[in-house]
C-alpha cells in the first residue's frame, strides 16, 4: 500500500492497483504514472483551441493527450480517454511516446508554424512526471509549453513543473462547494490554491462551462470574477482583472444529455458580468 499525493484525496493504494483517476499505480511499493508515455491524441491546433486568447496569438501548437482524470464531470467530452470504461481499454493498445519523440516532433512541426508542445485532451496532471520530462526536452530545443488542466493537484506538484511550463488554460469550472463535491467529485479549495499559486508562475487564463441549472446564476458568476480580480503577484500586486477568463457553453454530453445546450443569451449575459472585475472575458461555444 502506497500514498499518492498528487491531489486532494491522497488514494491509498494497493500493491498492483489504481488510484481514482485511474492513471496512477502502484508498484513496488511506490505510486507512478500507470502509462507513462501512452498517447491517446496527437494534433496541431491553433493556440485559441486550448483555448489561450492572450499567449501567443495566431500560433499553432501540438497538442498531445494520454488518459485518466481525476474529476467526474458528468458531461465530459472526452470521457473515452478520462474515465469511462473504454478509456482503460484504449490506454491498452495505445502506442507509447518517449519525451525524446514528442520533443522531436514538435520541433519538426516549427515551420508548419507550431510554437512548442499543449499538454491537454484528459488531465495531464495524473502523469505530471511525462508532462516534466518532455517540457524539459521543448525548453531545450527553444518552444514552448501549454498546460490545459483542471487545477486539481497539490501545490509540490504545481512547483515541480513551474521550470517548465510557459502557460495553462485551467478550468475552474465553477464557484459552489456544492458543485465541486457533489457533481464534479472534486474540490474548490483545491483548485483555487492552484489558481492562486499558478498566476504568479506563469501566464494563466481560465475557462467557465456554464452548465443550465448548475453554476448559471449571476450571483455566483459575481463571487466567481471577484475572487478572480482580486488575485495577486508573488509580490503582493494586484494581477487578477487582467487574466483571461473563458466563459463557455455547455451542450449536453455523455451523462448529462438531459439538460439543454446554455442559452446563448446566457453566456453572454453572463460575460458581461465577469467584465464588471475583469478586462478580457471571451465567450465561448456560441
Amino acid at each position: 500500500m502506497a500514498r499518492c499525493d498528487v491531489c486532494f484525496r491522497h488514494c491509498e493504494i494497493a500493491e498492483g492497483q489504481r488510484g481514482f483517476c485511474g492513471a496512477r499505480l502502484c508498484r513496488d511499493g511506490e505510486v507512478m504514472p500507470a502509462a507513462y508515455g501512452r498517447v491517446s491524441g496527437l494534433a496541431l491546433d491553433p493556440i485559441e483551441k486550448k483555448p489561450l486568447r492572450r499567449f501567443h496569438p495566431g500560433s499553432r501548437i501540438l497538442s498531445v493527450g494520454g488518459f485518466g482524470c481525476n474529476l467526474r464531470c458528468p458531461f465530459c467530452q472526452n470521457h473515452d480517454i478520462s474515465w469511462s470504461e473504454e478509456a482503460w481499454a484504449y490506454e491498452e493498445k495505445a502506442e507509447t511516446a518517449a519525451p525524446e519523440e514528442l520533443a522531436g516532433t514538435a520541433v519538426r512541426l516549427v515551420p508548419r508554424g507550431n510554437i512548442g508542445l499543449a499538454f491537454t485532451y484528459n488531465e495531464p496532471l495524473t502523469a505530471w512526471e511525462f508532462v516534466r520530462d518532455t517540457g524539459k526536452l521543448v525548453h531545450e530545443a527553444g518552444l514552448k509549453n501549454v498546460l490545459v488542466t483542471n487545477g486539481t493537484a497539490e501545490l509540490p506538484v504545481l512547483e515541480a513543473l513551474a521550470p517548465v511550463i510557459d502557460a495553462m488554460n485551467i478550468d475552474l469550472k465553477g464557484f459552489t462547494r456544492r458543485y465541486y463535491s457533489d457533481v464534479l467529485r472534486g474540490s474548490l479549495d483545491s483548485v483555487l490554491r492552484f489558481i492562486a499559486r499558478a498566476v504568479q508562475l506563469c501566464h494563466v487564463e481560465l475557462t467557465t462551462l456554464i452548465v443550465p441549472g448548475e453554476n448559471d446564476t449571476e450571483e455566483e458568476m459575481r463571487a466567481l470574477a471577484g475572487w478572480v480580480a482580486g488575485l495577486t503577484d508573488g509580490d503582493g500586486n494586484t494581477i487578477g482583472p487582467e487574466i483571461p477568463l473563458h466563459v463557455s457553453r455547455f451542450f449536453p454530453r455523455f451523462h448529462m444529455t438531459d439538460r439543454p445546450a446554455t442559452d446563448v443569451r446566457t453566456v453572454y449575459r453572463l460575460a458581461e458580468i465577469a467584465r464588471e472585475k475583469l478586462l478580457y472575458v471571451y465567450p465561448g461555444n456560441c
